[in-house]
């Protein structure tokens, strides 16, 4: 999946820092983690992969992002993506943190 868009809530705040190519495209992003925003893993997960330098973005599947504007948080949780080429040093970042892979 590649969130090269950068129309999304949030997405533009992170695409002056996010890795580019040769060519001036934004790199290729890559899955990191599933997380529920109930209880704020989300929030410590990115301001975690920021204080690192790690821009992330996030993404709420299915209806989500309309429950988090209406509620304050989504039903469905938050997916993280990273660039590529940030991955590993991401996963390791994470490692112990209220993450899930399959929520």
């Amino acid at each position: 999946m590649n969130k090269d868009e950068w129309g999304r809530a949030g997405d533009a705040l992170v695409s002056g820092r996010w890795p580019k190519d040769a060519e001036g495209r934004a790199e290729e992003s890559a899955f990191l983690c599933s997380c529920r925003n109930t209880d704020l893993s989300d929030e410590l997960t990115v301001n975690l992969l920021e204080a690192y330098g790690i821009p992330c973005l996030r993404d709420y599947p299915g209806n989500g992002a309309f429950g988090r504007v209406i509620m304050g948080a989504s039903g469905t949780g938050v997916d993280i993506y990273v660039p590529k080429s940030m991955l590993e040093e991401a996963k390791m970042l994470i490692e112990g943190e209220n993450c899930d892979e399959e929520l």
